[in-house]
């Protein structure tokens, strides 16, 4: 469900919107990258029970297009996952990015597969805007309004992004747009990010600000995760 913010390590859709923007080579080029991380977290929320997760993605980019597929073993309610996705990334001068992208989440398994088991079922706009170690990416669920992941389309995700040396800062925000804290409820997160090295990564993620109904905020979660290029 990330494209890019579940965190899964140092993976192109765990980290491009995290430190700042797919910035694609203007010659062709495919890669690829495989994860293992001890838990599954999206957007400040832990959804894989504690359990360790594998996902590996495959990249192709040319000239500031790209494209691709990430894959992972999933989270507790939704079951495997993959992603597809698309975009057009760039920079100005030296320090101002931008990048565009539309990225399709698909549930083939668990308990969303009626509702988000096919490519178009569940799909969001991401545009992430950048200068120097700082960066801005808005959200926005184009496709999906099922009780599934996609609560509803008027779904929004905003966060800052900031990286200072070997240390990353998030500060997220999901926007339901509808009063529905009876279900998942508005809530902002804040997560730090340590690059131990350049494959090993540590997070720790706490929900700082919810509307919650009934349950209290959940614990901080902590996420260590190891990445590692296959080409």
């Amino acid at each position: 469900m990330k494209k890019l913010n579940k965190v899964m390590g140092s993976t192109l859709l765990a980290t491009t919107l995290s430190f700042g923007v797919i910035a694609p080579p203007a010659v062709a080029e495919l890669a690829s990258s495989a994860t293992l991380a001890s838990s599954y977290l999206w957007r400040g929320f832990e959804l894989g029970s504690g359990t360790p997760v594998v996902s590996a993605d495959l990249v192709y980019s040319n000239s500031g297009f790209y494209g691709g597929v990430w894959v992972s073993s999933g989270d507790t309610a939704a079951g495997t996952e993959y992603d597809l996705f698309a975009g057009y990334g760039g920079s100005i001068g030296d320090d101002f990015t931008y990048d565009i992208s539309y990225v399709t989440y698909v549930y083939p398994t668990g308990a969303f597969f009626d509702t988000e088991g096919q490519p178009g079922d569940f799909a969001e706009i991401v545009l992430n805007l950048g200068f120097g170690p700082v960066s801005f990416t808005y959200k926005d669920n184009v496709a999906g309004d099922n009780g599934g992941y996609a609560f509803t389309k008027d779904y929004k995700y905003y966060s800052l992004d900031a990286s200072v040396g070997k240390f990353g800062f998030a500060l997220g925000m999901h926007d339901e747009g509808v009063d529905l804290a009876v279900v998942t409820g508005d809530a902002t997160h804040f997560d730090v990010t340590y690059a131990a090295t350049e494959n090993l990564s540590f997070t720790v993620s706490a929900i700082v600000d919810s509307d919650f109904a009934s349950e209290d905020e959940p614990e901080p979660t902590v996420v260590a995760s190891y990445s590692i290029p296959l080409m």
